[in-house]
């Protein structure tokens, strides 16, 4: 057993927990290491939410980050549907809405986020979030059943449920104050190539404005927009982002600004206390500040160094951000951060949905991702943490390998 620690708790049930406890495990740690979630499942992944088990093409249960004896045979308590309400840092123990005390010598927050909500339709069926898989299972149900939904948000969920409501054959409208979907993340150019690929599939898009109210008598039956237009709906999916879960550590006197604030090594400033996954608000020494990253990516490594270092590994969490999203037969993988005044350079052919994009600063690349390219990530990672200025025509030659891009 490491010295000095004879209990762990993680609180969350999602894939940074997963991870930290296997993690820890795989280092040798014998003591007691206890796992609590708010949710009455084990962890789960949340990509296959919003795709597979949407879709209803593979069961829940495949969601599961470990198969259903893994926490028993490795000695991890589980306690589900039973969330950490309270942390007493002096005397280093947690307590749970069911009273239940629990001690511990580190701890790690990996409460996640919650999903934003319109200020609109109170009361109403039919106004929902996706982000659990009960919201999955659920969503599912209710998009074979209906005829149109709204999808408020053209993010990355929103883009998703976009595409799994027409592959279950409901009629879609997605609403979104940009001019064009994911241009918050892809910029205008990119964006583009999305909003055609969603029209190509039969989707409305409403694009540069708002909600600004829904209607119905029990359900919702309308959605008003800003520029005074209705929609006749079903359904209304709100896409519009999360907010992190930072109410346990702001009550606990930890630091908090717009998630967990945690050094390069994920600790707080209290050092037995970690935050890893879509709460943590994290250190990273390449881009000189913090970052908090909502992806699958993340949570898993994130989660995996955080288990290591609550026992002691103090092991530097660098790596470069990641993503990837499929939607109808287009996949796609991000790597890197890019600036909303980027240039992009493309390899290959928008139009054609088959490419290589680059983000430049300063003659740096700083994000690539394929669309429909496989078998790059490794180049694109390379060159996006290289840091060095790259010329834009070797870029944009598709008959250059990316290997010698990268040299």
């Amino acid at each position: 057993m490491t010295a000095a620690i004879a209990d762990v708790v993680l609180v969350g049930g999602g894939l940074a927990s997963a991870a930290a406890a296997e993690a820890i495990r795989q280092d040798g740690f014998d003591g007691r290491v206890t796992l609590v979630t708010d949710e009455p499942h084990h962890p789960y992944e949340r990509p296959p939410l919003s795709k597979a088990v949407l879709m209803g093409d593979a069961p829940p249960d495949t969601a599961y980050v470990h198969a259903p004896d893994f926490y028993a045979d490795h000695d991890i308590d589980v306690v589900t549907g039973d969330p950490v309400t309270g942390i007493d840092r002096h005397a280093g123990t947690v307590t749970t809405a069911s009273g239940t005390e629990r001690r511990f010598d580190r701890l790690l927050l990996a409460t996640g986020a919650r999903p934003r909500t319109l200020p609109l339709g109170a009361g109403l069926d039919g106004v929902v979030t996706l982000r659990t898989l009960d919201d999955s299972v659920d969503l599912g149900r209710r998009l074979g059943e209906t005829r149109h939904v709204t999808i408020v948000g053209a993010g990355w969920i929103g883009c998703e449920v976009a595409a799994a409501a027409r592959h279950l054959g409901a009629a879609v409208t997605v609403v979104d104050p940009l001019a064009t979907p994911l241009q918050r993340v892809l910029g205008p150019r990119i964006g583009a190539v999305f909003a055609d690929l969603h029209r190509a599939n039969g989707v409305e898009l409403r694009l540069g404005v708002g909600v600004t109210d829904l209607r119905g008598d029990d359900a919702v039956r309308q959605v008003v927009t800003s520029d005074g237009s209705t929609i006749d709906t079903e359904l209304v999916v709100v896409g519009i982002g999360v907010v992190p879960n930072t109410e346990l550590a702001e009550r606990a006197g930890l630091g908090v600004d717009d998630g967990v604030l945690v050094d390069e090594t994920l600790v707080t400033a209290d050092p037995r206390i970690f935050a890893a996954g879509d709460v943590a608000s994290a250190w990273h020494p390449r881009y000189g500040r913090r970052l908090r990253v909502e992806h699958w990516a993340n949570a898993r490594h994130q989660g995996a160094a955080a288990g290591r270092n609550l026992l002691g590994a103090g092991e530097v969490h660098d790596r470069l951000p990641y993503f990837y999203s499929d939607q109808y037969d287009v996949g796609l993988e991000y790597v890197g951060l890019a600036g909303t005044d980027d240039d992009v350079v493309v390899r290959g052919d928008l139009a054609a949905r088959e490419f290589i994009a680059f983000w430049l600063a300063d003659g740096c690349v700083t994000a690539a991702m394929n669309l429909n390219v496989w078998d790059v990530v490794e180049d694109l990672e390379a060159i996006v943490g290289s840091g060095r200025r790259v010329d834009r025509s070797r870029l944009a030659d598709p008959e250059l390998p990316l290997a010698e891009v990268r040299s």
